[in-house]
């Protein structure tokens, strides 16, 4: 009685994966341009608060509920890069205004190098 086990079939052979299709950008301003303009658009003298962000990003016709975290993570990055400024609370919450020194020292221009454009235009 010789019991033979069936042979195991044989996996597949995997087909390549297909490229999902490239996720298309939403037209529009990113979320720290709009937070840069509702700061900007307002009057406020001690900064504006992230509730007044909010509602002014949800004026402007931004999902707020939805991309809460978003807004979050764009003040956050906006604070440490030095265009907002802080001027209550931790975090992302509390108030901010716009960097006045930053903005000064944007206006600059870029020193490039001289020294490499004068011996290109040697050689050349």
């Amino acid at each position: 009685m010789a019991e033979t086990a069936p042979a195991a079939a044989a996996p597949p052979a995997k087909a390549p994966k297909k490229k999902s299709a490239a996720k298309a950008k939403k037209a529009g301003p990113a979320v720290g341009d709009l937070i840069v303009k509702a700061v900007s658009a307002s009057k406020e003298r001690s900064g504006v608060s992230l509730a007044a962000l909010k509602k002014a990003l949800a004026a402007g016709g931004y999902d707020v509920e939805k991309k809460n975290s978003r807004i979050k993570l764009a003040i956050k990055s906006l604070v440490t890069k030095g265009t907002l400024v802080q001027v209550k609370g931790t975090g992302a919450s509390g108030s901010f205004k716009l960097n006045k020194q930053q903005t000064e020292t944007k206006k600059k221009p870029c020193h490039q190098n001289t020294f490499v454009d004068s011996k290109m235009t040697e050689y050349a």
